[in-house]
């Protein structure tokens, strides 16, 4: 009898360290970060007004960038956030050094415009330990917990891109295709829209980055021009390529049908002038509240999509006058 006593007692000990150990876990799993999106534990509830929002961008050498940092800035002031911007001029050390700098400053958000997805993964797990939300904007982050990724549908973008040269300079034409900066997710997903399609029905002859950058554009154009003097097209992955895509075509005094990605002042000009045929425009205005207003649902315990897709759309000289007004209210 006193043996069967003993068992009871160790039976009911160890259902004990059992309940307690799951309450333990159970509390464990309450962080700041989570939301109604991913998870039933809540944050606590701050209005904007009482917002510190920090912002790296990955450079304001690109107008795409400036002016999502103008909307950025506007939107979160509008509604009485305070807004903390850096700028990270395309370095992946830099950029990760400011966003430490906006965990050491106590930041309640942060909105990120990665240099490289896998790069910047490293200080999205630090704003994790610290119980900072992180919403990414225009590109998104490889690892880490992000709250939302707010960006065009690039995948799509490319698609578009591609199939509109197809209809303009008929299957099989020769083109160049410039690439953006390698590790850049805006970088993979804008080529693997177009290559889906481009490596099958276009005769792309040559792949080559520019680094989403004006002036390497132009000195890869003029190599390309070299190589592959009778191409017909040009897919540029993005609006500052496309510029100087376009400044080198415009010297070989040629006729190439250019079409770049984003949407910016520089290449909307260009389009009316007839430099630039064609662009995949991106709503920027959209891109950049809402990258904000994640940051404000998330503190309102509201429901926040893992993934804000922005629909983009083909923009030339017939439509580039109702884009400009659209999107930059000019």
């Amino acid at each position: 009898m006193k043996n069967f006593s003993k068992r009871l007692m160790k039976i009911a000990t160890a259902a004990s360290v059992l309940l307690l150990a799951g309450g333990i876990l159970a509390g464990c799993g309450s962080t700041g970060l989570s939301n109604s999106s991913g998870s039933s534990s809540k944050v606590e509830k701050k209005a904007p007004k009482d917002l510190k929002i920090g912002v790296s961008i990955s450079t304001l050498t690109n107008p795409a960038f400036v002016n999502l940092k103008n909307v950025i800035s506007d939107y979160a002031k509008k509604h009485g956030s305070k807004v903390i911007i850096d700028d990270a001029n395309n370095d992946t050390s830099k950029q990760n050094n400011d966003v430490e700098d906006l965990i050491t400053q106590k930041v309640d958000a942060l909105i990120i415009n990665p240099c490289d997805s896998s790069a910047i993964s490293t200080v999205v797990k630090k704003a994790n330990d610290a119980k900072i939300p992180v919403i990414c904007v225009d590109r998104s982050a490889d690892s880490g917990k992000v709250v939302s990724t707010v960006a065009s549908d690039n995948i799509a973008g490319g698609k578009t891109a591609a199939n509109w040269l197809i209809e303009k300079l008929g299957e099989n034409a020769k083109i160049a295709e410039i690439q953006g900066i390698p590790g850049a997710s805006a970088t993979r997903e804008r080529g693997k829209g177009f290559d889906s399609i481009g490596d099958k029905k276009l005769n792309i002859v040559t792949k080559q980055t520019a680094q989403f950058d004006r002036a390497k554009a132009l000195t890869v154009t003029e190599n390309i021009l070299q190589a592959h003097s009778d191409i017909k097209g040009i897919f540029a992955q993005n609006d500052e390529e496309a510029v100087g895509a376009a400044r080198a075509v415009k010297a070989a005094n040629k006729k190439i049908t250019i079409i770049g990605f984003d949407g910016t002042l520089a290449s909307l000009n260009l389009i009316q002038k007839g430099q630039i045929t064609a662009t995949i425009g991106q709503q920027w205005n959209k891109i950049g509240q809402e990258s904000v207003q994640k940051v404000y649902d998330h503190y309102q315990n509201k429901k926040v999509p893992k993934n804000d897709k922005v629909a983009v759309k083909i923009v030339t000289k017939n439509n580039v006058a109702s884009f400009k007004k659209q999107v930059y209210n000019k």
